[in-house]
C-alpha cells in the first residue's frame, strides 16, 4: 500500500501535497556543509528542464546532529533562478524527513521511494549529499531519460581521479559486465535516476533489513535492473567531486557489504548470468568532456602492509576459496613488495581469478561468509597497491584503456568462474573450528586511516 512504512507525520505533510510528478532524495548524515549546495543545484534543476512539473526535494535523513536538516530547509536558491524560465514554473516543494529502520543509505533510499510512490510521481531521482560538482543540468540528465526516453533506470557515468573509485575499478564494475553482459561504468555510483515500474519493483522486494540497507543499495538496485530486464541507460555528469578517501584508509565495512551484496544477488540471478556472453555498451547521454579532478592521496606502504599480514594470518582462511597454487603467489608477490614496493604487480589473470574463487567460496560456503569477505579486504588493497604502482604516470584516456582490459580478462575468464561456481576444480578444506588462530584477526585485514 503507498505510504506504508511511512512515519505519522510525513504522512499528513504528504496529504497536504497530494500528488507529484517528480520526486528528487537526497540521503544524508552530518553533511550540513555541502548539502545546501546540492539542495540548491536540484532546485534550480528542476526549475530550469522541468518547470512543468510538479516536484518534491525529499532529504532523508540519518539522523544528523550538524545543523543538516536546518541546512536543507534553508537552502534558497537566489534571483538567478529568474533568469532560468521561459514559462511559468511549478516551485519544488522540500521536506527533510528522519528514516526510519537499518541505519544505513539503503534505508534512507527506501523512505524516498515509498514518498515517490504515495506521490504518484512518474520519475524518482537521487543525488548524494556531499557533492560539490552538482549542477543543475545533473537533474536533466538524470530524469529526461525516464521522462522522455522510456528508461527505467539511469545510472551515472563520471569523470573519477584515477585512484577514487577503487572498489568499482577493481572489482563491481569488470565483475558485473562479465555477468549481466551490459558495461554500466558506475555500478555503484550514488546518483541515478528511475521510473515508477523501477521504484515498485524495489519496494515489493523483501531483502531492505540485510545489508542492502547500508552500503549494499546501489550495486543492488543496478543489479535488480540488469538481470530482471529493465531499460538501462548512463548519464554522463562530469566530474565527480566529493569527500574521496585514500583507498588504502578503512573501506572494509563498505567492501564487505559491497562484495557480498554482488555474491548473493549472483546466487538469486545465476541462471540470468550463466547465459550471457561478453558484454555490450550501454545507452550514454550527455555531452563528454574533460574536466579537472580532485587529488586523492594514496600510501602504498599501508596497503602492501596490509596483503603481507593476509598473506602471513590468513592462508588458512584464504584456502577456503583459493587453490593452493594461488595462495603460493601471492606469498611470493607479498615478499617481493616489501624488497621492492615500487615494482609490485599483481596481474590482472590471477585478480579475476581470486574474485572468481571467493564467488564460488561465497556460494557453497554459507556459514563461512563473513570469514571470507572479511579475508578479502589485504588482497582488495594488494590490487589497488598495484594499480596504484600501475596508474602513476597513466593519463585519463590511458586508465580507461587499462580498466577495459581488466573487464576484458574478467569476460575471458567467464568460463572459470562457471566452473568455480558449480563446484570445480576440488573441494577447499574445512575451516578448523578449534584453532581461534586460523580467523581472520580484524587487525591483519583492515588499515586504519
Amino acid at each position: 500500500m503507498p505510504g506504508d512504512g511511512i512515519p505519522e507525520d510525513s504522512l499528513r505533510r504528504l496529504g497536504e501535497l497530494g500528488k507529484a510528478d517528480i520526486v528528487v532524495g537526497i540521503p544524508s548524515y552530518n553533511n550540513a556543509r555541502t548539502i545546501g549546495h546540492v539542495v540548491r543545484a536540484v532546485q534550480a534543476g528542476l526549475a530550469k528542464h522541468f518547470p512543468q512539473f510538479t516536484s518534491v526535494i525529499v532529504n532523508s535523513d540519518g539522523g544528523s546532529t550538524d545543523g543538516t536538516r536546518e541546512a536543507v530547509l534553508a537552502a534558497e536558491v537566489g534571483d538567478e533562478r529568474l533568469l532560468m524560465l521561459s514559462t511559468p514554473a511549478l516551485p519544488a516543494h522540500r521536506l527533510s524527513l528522519a528514516y526510519h529502520g537499518i541505519s544505513g543509505k539503503g534505508s534512507a533510499f527506501r523512505l524516498v521511494f515509498q514518498i515517490a510512490e504515495a506521490l504518484g510521481a512518474r520519475a524518482c531521482a537521487v543525488a548524494d549529499s556531499d557533492l560539490r560538482s552538482i549542477t543543475p543540468e545533473w537533474i536533466e540528465l538524470l530524469l529526461r531519460p525516464v521522462l522522455y526516453g522510456g528508461y527505467d533506470f539511469v545510472a551515472p557515468y563520471y569523470h573519477r581521479h584515477k585512484y577514487d573509485g577503487t572498489i568499482t575499478n577493481s572489482i563491481v564494475y569488470p565483475l558485473t559486465r562479465s555477468l549481466y553482459g551490459l558495461r554500466v561504468r558506475q555500478p555503484i555510483g550514488g546518483d541515478f535516476g528511475v521510473s515508477r515500474a523501477m521504484l515498485r519493483r524495489y519496494l515489493e522486494r523483501p531483502d531492505w533489513e540485510t545489508d542492502v540497507a547500508r552500503y549494499g543499495i546501489d550495486i543492488w538496485m543496478t543489479t535488480i535492473a540488469l538481470a530482471e530486464g529493465f531499460r538501462v541507460c548512463q548519464s554522463f555528469l562530469g566530474a565527480k567531486l566529493h569527500d574521496a578517501k585514500d583507498p588504502g584508509s578503512d573501506l572494509s565495512a563498505m567492501l564487505h557489504q559491497v562484495v557480498g551484496s554482488v555474491f548473493l544477488l549472483m546466487q538469486e540471478y545465476e541462471p540470468v548470468w550463466r547465459a550471457r556472453q561478453g558484454s555490450q555498451p550501454a545507452d550514454l547521454f550527455g555531452f563528454r568532456f574533460d574536466v579537472g579532478l580532485d587529488p586523492v592521496a594514496v600510501n602504498l606502504e599501508r596497503m602492501l602492509a596490509a596483503l603481507a599480514r593476509g598473506a602471513q594470518d590468513l592462508a588458512e582462511v584464504w584456502s577456503l576459496a583459493l587453490e593452493g597454487e594461488t595462495i603460493e603467489t601471492l606469498r611470493r608477490l607479498a615478499r617481493d613488495a616489501v624488497r621492492d614496493p615500487a615494482a609490485f604487480h599483481l596481474p590482472d589473470e590471477l585478480w579475476a581469478r581470486i574474485i572468481f574463487d571467493f564467488a564460488g567460496a561465497h556460494r557453497s560456503r554459507p556459514l563461512e561468509r563473513t570469514h571470507l569477505l572479511k579475508s578479502l579486504t589485504p588482497l582488495y588493497l594488494g590490487r589497488v597497491a598495484s594499480w596504484v604502482v600501475e596508474a602513476e604516470k597513466l593519463g585519463a584516456a590511458e586508465v580507461e584503456e587499462r580498466i577495459e582490459r581488466l573487464c576484458l580478462c574478467f569476460e575471458e575468464r567467464k568460463p572459470y568462474l562457471l566452473a568455480r561456481y558449480a563446484g570445480q576444480p576440488g573441494a577447499a578444506p574445512a575451516l578448523a573450528e578449534t584453532r581461534p588462530e586460523a580467523r581472520p584477526r580484524e587487525e591483519g585485514m583492515e588499515v586504519s586511516p
